[in-house]
């Protein structure tokens, strides 16, 4: 390895290092996401399944989308 390269290493290594050890020592306290994360993502699930459950049974959409049999040929006028 090239000296320069090899001393850019050891240095970020080192940075990220001290960082570790800094934020190991650090208390940790909750925040909104350790608190309430699991709630809201499983609200927004709930919702997500509510909206698309009344969108696939309450509008009417009919299954089976092809028009084989179903689409008749106008008559043909000159």
């Amino acid at each position: 390895m090239f000296p320069v390269a090899r001393a850019a290493l050891s240095l970020s290594a080192r940075g990220v290092q001290r960082t570790a050890v800094r934020q190991a020592h650090r208390k940790h306290e909750p925040n909104f996401h350790d608190q309430y994360g699991n709630l809201v993502l499983l609200g927004g699930a709930s919702v997500f399944a509510a909206v698309w459950g009344y969108v696939f049974t309450g509008v009417g959409m009919e299954w089976g989308l092809s028009p084989v049999g179903r689409v008749t040929p106008k008559e043909w006028r000159e």
